[in-house]
């Protein structure tokens, strides 16, 4: 496939499709964004870039964007890249349909930008709820709405959406984050049925931990674990396992990016060390 600066793509599972990826500043976004551009995808990269209040850990900046875009292009991908809040429906949309345009097509989007908060139940206020809902839940609804068309418009296409354990498990002291990842599996089962018939698929992974920098938020837990030490064991892994990394989920999603998975859909991928079996 010809691509718009002319250039032949290069080889690989997703050779001459194009990705968008949220969240892409750092972290597992840009896990995402290298794995796809490594087997051949060129990649629209979308991030906020910058800090919300309320939570524990600094966001990904607009270096980190610069960053992602740069080891992207070093693969041999085109690269576009953007910033816009996922909450922010209009700029989003903005974002997309500047990246397809200058990329020329779309053909599977990563819906990953995500924050968490450790809270018990009673020191979650209703801003830090409606923040959590607002990115992780409502936000992936916006960029499923803003790219949707677009993949229609390529003949079909794939989603995947980022879970967690916290989409299957009710985890304590992640009250918001545990609503807003279950609402996903929601969204995607739903809108695997919806879009069948349009050849787009939608599927989701829900990994354990994973190494990246909203682990820094993770602090707290370990206070309310000592208040609650029978509520422990429900983060435990079965295998040996703390923390994963970031390619681990990457290699899920290229698996379901990619043709190998044309007849998923509405499959929700545990890469989760055994967490959800305990």
């Amino acid at each position: 496939m010809s691509r718009p600066d002319g250039r032949h793509a290069p080889a690989g599972r997703v050779a001459g499709t194009v990705a968008l990826v949220t969240g892409a500043a750092r972290g597992q976004g840009r896990s995402h964004a290298l794995r796809l551009a490594s087997e051949g995808a060129d990649i629209i990269a979308i991030d906020r870039c910058a800090d919300i209040d309320g939570l524990d850990y600094p966001l990904g900046t607009a270096e980190d964007l610069e960053e992602t875009a740069e080891l992207v292009a070093a693969t041999g991908a085109l690269v576009v890249h953007a910033v816009a809040d996922v909450r922010d429906a209009v700029r989003l949309a903005e974002a997309v349909s500047e990246g397809v345009a200058r990329l020329g097509r779309l053909d599977s989007v990563v819906v990953n930008a995500g924050v968490c908060a450790v809270r018990r139940w009673d020191e979650v206020t209703p801003a830090l709820w409606d923040m959590v809902i607002g990115v992780n839940l409502t936000g992936a609804w916006n960029t499923c709405t803003a790219t949707i068309p677009h993949l229609l418009a390529s003949g079909g296409g794939s989603i995947v959406l980022i879970g967690s354990t916290a989409s299957i498990k009710g985890q304590p002291f992640f009250a918001p984050y545990v609503a807003s990842k279950h609402g996903l599996v929601g969204i995607m089962r739903t809108l695997a049925n919806e879009l069948a018939t349009h050849r787009v698929r939608v599927n989701g992974v829900l990994p354990t931990g994973v190494d990246t920098p909203m682990l820094i938020g993770m602090e707290p837990l370990g206070r309310c674990i000592e208040e609650r030490p029978d509520l422990g064991p429900i983060f435990l892994n079965a295998l040996p396992i703390d923390v994963i990394a970031p390619e681990e989920v990457s290699d899920a999603v290229l698996y379901l990016v990619s043709a190998e998975s044309r007849s998923v859909t509405g499959l929700a991928l545990n890469v989760d060390a055994g967490s959800t079996v305990r």
